[in-house]
């Protein structure tokens, strides 16, 4: 138990109850109890096996690694089309924590087995996303943009180009282009 993630388990929330639950399954295997991303993560060594959080409707387990983990009892939860890694266990009351205990540990055990074999979800590289046609005449345009695009991190790239392509008009994929030209050339990412 890290008493710097203690204030997550304490802060008055709807999902209180079932964080200690949760927190108690994580704790009862030899993981090391961190906080990341503001949240309760459960790692080896340098590896994020799992980290608890909650949202508006849901709290839940999320699994680094989890498009690898066998899911047998059909519960793990994709967030996004664009999550590659990360699967979800959700719960909407402690009471579904309590009833699926044995499962729960089943497939933590699994991830953690998983992360000692060394076993990661293969990602799609940078290339292999959707670019826009007007980013990559803005890239033609302003080779100092390209530059600074090509060195940003694979990660950052992914996001810009997400960002950009989610947009269905044109005009709007061009006007967030401009918005965040001066980031990229900056070399901070869509959230720095």
């Amino acid at each position: 138990m890290n008493p710097e993630v203690n204030w997550f388990f304490e802060k008055s929330t709807k999902w209180q109850e079932a964080y200690q639950e949760l927190r108690e399954i994580a704790l009862s295997f030899d993981l090391t109890e961190e906080l990341k991303w503001g949240c309760p993560c459960y790692t080896i060594g340098k590896s994020n096996i799992f980290l608890i959080h909650g949202f508006k409707d849901y709290c839940a387990l999320l699994f680094m690694q989890g498009a690898l983990l066998k899911d047998t009892n059909n519960i793990l939860i994709q967030q996004t089309e664009n999550v590659q890694s990360a699967r979800q266990i959700r719960f909407t009351n402690v009471e579904e924590i309590l009833k699926s205990k044995s499962i729960i540990v089943a497939y933590i055990q699994q991830a953690i087995e998983l992360d000692k074999a060394g076993l990661k979800v293969e990602l799609k590289k940078t290339t292999e996303f959707t670019m826009p046609d007007e980013f990559q005449l803005a890239l033609i345009e302003m080779s100092d943009l390209k530059i600074a695009f090509e060195k940003l991190t694979p990660g950052r790239q992914r996001g810009y180009l997400l960002y950009f392509s989610s947009a269905k008009q044109s005009k709007t994929r061009k006007e967030r282009i401009e918005k965040y030209i001066p980031k990229i050339l900056d070399g901070k990412g869509l959230d720095d």
